[in-house]
């Protein structure tokens, strides 16, 4: 039995995938498609349904496709009367479609389950993320060591991308042991569409992970998506407070702030 759509977002969702819904909403005179008419998109640029066909529905599917980027809905507008001015038919109707993107629920990866994991983990779980714990240290990734992470990834930093799905709403939060583990872990990471990758630790830390990985041939401008070292600058010393740094940057981030405090903003 054929799927219909409501199923497939059902099963999308269900495994933490990005799509996006579109949806005639008005149809004034002759318009290939009547109101309520449907086209599901999904991320990796395949669809089903239909909004009409043709130019119309490849300028939606174009709509579509960023809105499942940016996370924004949008309200589509199009007169199908001259083509000559940009129309994308000649039917001569009008129609609105409406594109929800629908976006997994945000997951931050704690990479490394020692004390500043830990204390990461427990906020994140806090603040409403789906929390996963990896560490290639099998006794650093059970419930008891890290109870307020839903998921556990004992693995190789390489190997994470292969277990876990890392999508454009996942947040990998590095508090690893060291360059020795960052500089050969780090670049399968880089193949990721993770939304953030964050590593801790001091500025020299930092140079000398730069150093090795370009020295592994990875680009200064696959770097460049890296924060280190990470967090807002809070002088922060205990774990917990290390935690509240990084995840003030990551909401910082997340929801376009400025990181200044609110007084100045006045």
């Amino acid at each position: 039995m054929t799927k219909n759509l409501f199923q497939l977002m059902a099963e999308l969702q269900e495994r933490g995938e990005s799509f996006a819904l579109c949806t005639i909403t008005s149809a004034k005179g002759s318009t290939p498609r009547h109101v309520g008419s449907k086209m599901l998109v999904f991320e990796n640029g395949d669809f089903t349904g239909t909004v009409g066909g043709g130019e119309l529905e490849h300028r939606v599917l174009d709509e579509a496709w960023i809105a499942i980027t940016d996370g924004k809905p949008r309200n589509l507008s199009y007169s199908m009367t001259d083509p000559s001015r940009g129309d994308p038919g000649l039917c001569g109707g009008q129609v609105e479609v409406f594109v929800e993107p629908y976006l997994p629920a945000p997951r931050i990866i704690v990479i490394g389950g020692g004390h500043v994991g830990k204390a990461v983990a427990h906020l994140s779980k806090w603040l409403g993320f789906r929390v996963a714990v990896s560490d290639d240290r099998s006794e650093f990734c059970t419930p008891e060591m890290n109870p307020d992470a839903d998921e556990f990834y004992p693995v190789t930093m390489s190997d994470l991308p292969q277990k876990a799905n890392i999508n454009r709403q996942t947040y990998l939060i590095l508090t690893t042991r060291g360059v020795n583990t960052d500089v050969p872990g780090l670049p399968a990471l880089l193949d990721s569409r993770a939304a953030y990758i964050g590593v801790i630790g001091s500025r020299r830390r930092w140079s000398m992970t730069v150093k090795g990985l370009l020295e592994n041939g990875v680009s200064e401008e696959a770097i460049a998506r890296i924060h280190s070292p990470i967090g807002l600058e809070l002088q922060a010393e205990t774990p917990e407070e290390i935690a509240v740094s990084i995840l003030a940057e990551i909401l910082m981030l997340r929801n376009e702030g400025s990181g200044r405090m609110m007084k100045e903003k006045a």
